[in-house]
C-alpha cells in the first residue's frame, strides 16, 4: 500500500524587518510512503444507543464457541444478452443457469467503451419472463410513477434512507419526446432496472429466490421504445448512425460467509444453501 505526503525536508529564518521581526520558511518535498505490512492491535465499534453488559458479551462468546458466525453476502454475475435493440424494440433471450438468485438487473449501455454509464432506454411494455414468470408481474414503462416506486422498493429506498438526486434524476427524466431529442444537462448515467426475485410471504422475503440448480434455463427480454424515428434515443445513440451495446443481465445469489472458532478457527464461503437451510443446518 503507497500514499503521498508532504515532507518538509529543511525549516530557516529569515529577518524581514529591522525591528527584528523573523519570517519561518519552511522547504516541503512531495514523498511517497511505501507500507509492506502491518498488523491491526485493535478495532473499536460505535453503536449509537446500545451499550452492551460484560454478561451479554459473555452469552455471545458462549454461543459462538461451538456454532459458525454466519454473515450474509451477495455473489453478481453478468450475462451479455446475445442481440440489440432494433428500431420497433427489443426481443432477446439468453440461456443461463440460476441458483438461488434474489434480485435481477438490466444495465442499458449507450456505449461499449463506458462501462459505469447507464442510461434510461425510454421504453415501455418491458418484462422478463423466466421459468413461466414474469417480472415484475405486469409490464411497466421506465418513466412512469409505478416505475419509480417499484424501484424504490427494490433498493429498500424509505423515510430512513434516501435515494441521491442523481439516482432520481435517471429514472424520472425523460430523454426524448414525439418529435424531438432532449439534450440532458445534467448526469443521468445511473439508470438501472432492479428486479425482486424472492417471493413474500405474508410480508416478509423468504429468501428462496429463482433456483434451477445451475441447470441452464431461458431468460427473455422483450420492451418497445416509448417513441420510435430519429427521436428513439436508445436506439440513435448519436446522429451519424452509432448503435447501443447489447444490454447487460446481472444475477444477484445470495451466499453466506461462515466463520468458526473451533479446530483454530475456520472460514467457509458457501454459495450452494439457502437462508433457510443455513440456519437449519447451525440449530441442529
Amino acid at each position: 500500500m503507497e500514499c503521498s505526503a508532504d515532507l518538509i525536508s529543511k525549516i530557516s529564518i529569515e529577518q524581514i524587518t529591522d525591528s527584528g521581526l523573523k519570517n519561518l520558511i519552511c522547504s516541503i518535498s512531495p514523498v511517497t510512503l511505501s507500507i509492506i505490512n502491518y498488523v491491526v492491535t485493535e478495532v473499536t465499534a460505535n453503536m449509537r444507543g446500545y451499550k452492551a453488559t460484560d454478561d451479554c458479551f459473555q452469552r455471545v462468546r458462549d454461543f459462538y464457541a461451538n456454532k459458525p458466525f454466519v454473515v450474509s453476502a451477495q455473489k453478481v454475475e453478468a450475462w451479455l444478452f446475445p442481440s440489440c435493440a432494433t428500431t420497433i424494440g427489443i426481443r432477446t433471450s439468453q440461456n443461463i443457469p440460476l441458483l438461488h438468485v434474489s434480485d435481477l438487473c438490466l444495465l442499458f449501455l449507450k456505449d461499449a467503451r463506458a462501462t459505469t454509464c447507464y442510461e434510461n432506454p425510454c421504453y415501455h411494455n418491458m418484462q422478463d419472463s423466466i421459468c413461466g414468470r414474469n417480472f415484475p408481474n405486469l409490464s411497466i414503462s421506465t418513466l412512469d410513477q409505478q416505475f419509480f416506486q417499484m424501484q424504490l422498493n427494490a433498493l429498500n429506498f424509505d423515510l430512513l434512507f434516501e435515494e441521491t438526486d442523481e439516482f432520481e434524476d435517471a429514472l424520472t427524466t425523460p430523454r426524448n419526446t414525439a418529435s424531438r431529442r432532449l439534450n440532458p444537462h445534467i448526469d443521468l448515467t445511473f439508470f438501472m432496472i432492479t428486479l425482486l426475485c424472492e417471493r413474500n410471504n405474508n410480508g416478509a422475503l423468504t429468501f428462496d429466490g429463482l433456483n434451477t440448480q445451475n441447470q441452464n434455463v431461458q431468460i427473455e427480454l422483450r420492451g418497445d421504445p416509448i417513441y420510435q424515428g430519429d427521436t428513439n434515443s436508445y436506439f440513435n445513440v448519436d446522429l451519424m448512425g452509432k448503435r447501443q451495446p447489447h444490454p447487460i443481465l446481472c444475477t444477484i445469489h445470495d451466499s453466506f460467509w461462515l466463520f468458526g472458532s473451533t479446530n483454530g478457527g475456520s472460514c467457509v464461503y458457501d454459495v450452494n444453501n439457502t437462508f433457510d437451510e443455513m440456519i437449519s443446518s447451525i440449530e441442529g
